[in-house]
């Protein structure tokens, strides 16, 4: 089973929900969440902010497991996160993103006041959140994609609980909505060009672990020899 304490009701805070019949294959899910580059291009006015892109970022991997860890040291944070902390100053903000085989994926995020000794392990002068993704397979080209985003933070406030959760589902703009779209463009333009290689770059690599994971899953399940519909290029 995997780990999903954060739903206990007791540390947390938050409401998520299911999107049934996303257009896409469930592996592209799993690539958009280990690779969060994306949020400074596709949720530019809420949570993408520049310092994403340039960072430097470490990947940790074993049998079952991937974990991308990276940490921006002083910098602006971006308007969701600077509303969520209510204090003015930089800040040093951490994504740290658990992928567990072979389609849950827990982020660890947030932002805390520059050189108050978050990267040290102290986050009392910030504010913590986690999204938590469970993906199924319904077909080779849809998914089903449980989620929730929960907090430390103002636990209390049920509007904040609300207004999170709403944005999420309510066919608004919200972070999940802006995602769905380039998820599903993604797989209309892999079936338009479906001899097209996948190429991966630097960024990718924790995605490339967990497809990697995957794709040793299905041949352990399915014996030597067996296709992998889009198998991660070498």
């Amino acid at each position: 089973m995997p780990d999903f304490h954060w739903n206990d009701g007791t540390d947390w805070a938050g409401e998520g929900g299911t999107f049934y019949s996303l257009k896409c294959d469930y592996r592209l899910v799993g690539d958009n969440l280990m690779d969060l580059t994306h949020e400074t291009y596709v949720h530019a006015g809420s949570i993408g902010d520049e310092a994403i892109t340039s960072a430097p970022f470490e990947v940790t991997h074993t049998d079952r497991t991937a974990t991308v860890t990276r940490w921006m040291i002083n910098i602006e944070p971006p308007p969701f996160w600077a509303k969520q902390l209510g204090k003015p100053g930089r800040v040093d903000r951490w994504q740290i993103i658990y992928f567990q085989a072979p389609s849950v994926i827990v982020g660890d995020v947030g932002v805390a006041l520059t050189g108050t000794g978050a990267p040290q392990g102290d986050r009392s002068q910030g504010v913590n959140g986690a999204f938590l993704a469970a993906v199924t397979p319904e077909t080779g080209k849809t998914c089903h994609y449980f989620w929730n985003f929960v907090r430390t933070f103002n636990k209390g406030d049920g509007q904040l609980t609300r207004d999170i959760q709403r944005a999420h589902v309510d066919n608004g703009r919200g972070v999940y909505d802006q995602d769905h779209a380039v998820l599903e463009a993604q797989q209309k333009a892999i079936d338009r060009n479906p001899r097209l290689p996948f190429y991966n770059l630097n960024i990718d690599a924790g995605a490339l672990w967990a497809r990697r994971m995957i794709d040793r899953m299905l041949t352990s399940e399915q014996g030597p020899g067996v296709h992998v519909a889009g198998q991660a290029a070498e």
